[in-house]
């Protein structure tokens, strides 16, 4: 005799379930749920509840969901169980990256520019004044930033001009 087993209304479980996606994206990238509770400014209970399937998120929340794992909101919830009427309500483009991340990546593009084999500038008074500039900007971005994650990834940019200054 086969035992009737309860289910949530309308949540699905599997591959096509937006609380199981969630959560294999937030093991991904490494967070812990508290982590992404700071990210998205609620608390490690909501994150668990969205992982579980208890709540499901609206289209603020699915819209910061996306953008801290990189995506658009409606690559997040597609195949999923995400209610279709709720679909229409989110953005198409999100920002994908923080400001740190951002001048991190912009401080890569000129250091290639300025050093290794492919550089395009010669004159060591400039790239001198580039790696300044970079450290300059770096310092006071590191004075508005309250992550830990973002304050690491500062302190590394900082460490990598550093190391260069004594090269």
């Amino acid at each position: 005799m086969s035992t009737w087993e309860p289910t949530w209304p309308g949540q699905r479980t599997g591959t096509d379930s937006l609380a199981s996606r969630l959560g294999v994206l937030r093991t991904r990238e490494g967070m812990t749920q508290q982590q992404l509770a700071d990210r998205l400014g609620v608390s490690r209970v909501a994150v668990s509840h969205l992982e579980a399937g208890i709540n499901s998120p609206d289209a603020r929340t699915v819209t910061l969901l996306a953008s801290v794992f990189g995506m658009e909101p409606h690559d997040l919830v597609a195949g999923t169980d995400y209610p279709v009427a709720k679909v229409d309500r989110l953005p198409l483009v999100v920002a994908r990256r923080t400001e740190v991340a951002h001048q991190v990546a912009l401080m890569e593009a000129d250091l290639a520019w300025v050093e290794g084999p492919d550089a395009v500038v010669a004159d060591p008074a400039l790239v001198d004044e580039v790696r300044q500039r970079w450290r300059v900007a770096l310092t006071k971005l590191a004075a508005t930033v309250v992550d830990p994650d973002e304050s690491a990834a500062l302190g590394a940019a900082r460490a990598r001009l550093d190391g260069l200054s004594s090269s």
